[in-house]
């Protein structure tokens, strides 16, 4: 999505991390719980966990960008002027993120590095870069993010972030930071990283919540609790 009569270049970029409820398959409530999220957090880019959309569910339907479904998305972004990074299977079969703003969705980017069952039903994708108000932010989806080669990969094609949707077991929280600190420290880059919080598919009964942003230096700047619909935002400057 491009916005032609506006600057390209901001000299600062709102984003906030959610980890909206979720009701595994149940798409269209779950699209209302993401819009709800959108509004509250009242950011330019809301990142959203991992099958965000479904739940860590890997026999949910792909989803298609113009699904009807997520109008409720649609509509929130609209009316804040965010750009919603929202995980969810589409058609390929890819577990991807969905780039949602008011006037439409697309797929942004789609796991490279997936993993256990997930290779038997989906196919990987490439690194990739999403720009909004000339901001680069490169995008990961969990197992992405405990792969130093994917991050290398993603911040030679030029970031100024990096933006992860995650699942991770309750006893699982430490990777958020760890896997946080070294792609900051290896790159040079913030991140953002939205994690469940509550239970979705696959077994996570009991999931991590805590979605966090690190400073460029590898600083945990702002960072949820581990209920469902928790949100936490910065505001980075040039």
């Amino acid at each position: 999505m491009t916005h032609e009569g506006e600057c390209r270049v901001k000299k600062s970029l709102s984003i906030a991390v959610a980890q909206p409820r979720c009701t595994a398959h149940d798409v269209a409530a779950n699209a209302v719980a993401h819009a709800e999220a959108v509004r509250a957090a009242e950011a330019r880019v809301v990142v959203f966990p991992e099958m965000s959309l479904t739940g860590y569910e890997l026999d949910a339907a792909p989803i298609a960008p113009d699904d009807e479904r997520l109008a409720p998305i649609f509509a929130a972004c609209a009316e804040t002027g965010t750009l919603a990074l929202v995980g969810a299977p589409v058609p390929g079969p890819h577990i991807a993120t969905l780039a949602v703003e008011g006037d439409g969705a697309y797929v942004a980017y789609a796991k490279v590095h997936l993993h256990g069952s997930e290779v038997l039903r989906f196919v990987p994708g490439e690194p990739a870069v999403v720009e909004v108000d000339g901001w680069r932010l490169g995008l990961a989806i969990c197992r992405d993010t405990g792969i130093p080669e994917h991050a290398a990969k993603t911040a030679a094609l030029g970031i100024d972030g990096y933006a992860a949707g995650v699942i991770h077991a309750d006893h699982e929280a430490e990777l958020l930071d760890e896997r946080a600190r070294r792609v900051a420290a290896d790159h040079g880059v913030w991140v953002a990283t939205a994690a469940f919080a509550g239970p979705t598919g696959g077994g996570f009964d009991r999931t991590s919540g805590r979605s966090g942003i690190w400073s460029a230096d590898g600083e945990l700047i702002a960072q949820a609790d581990t209920a469902p619909d928790g949100i936490a935002r910065v505001v980075f400057t040039r």
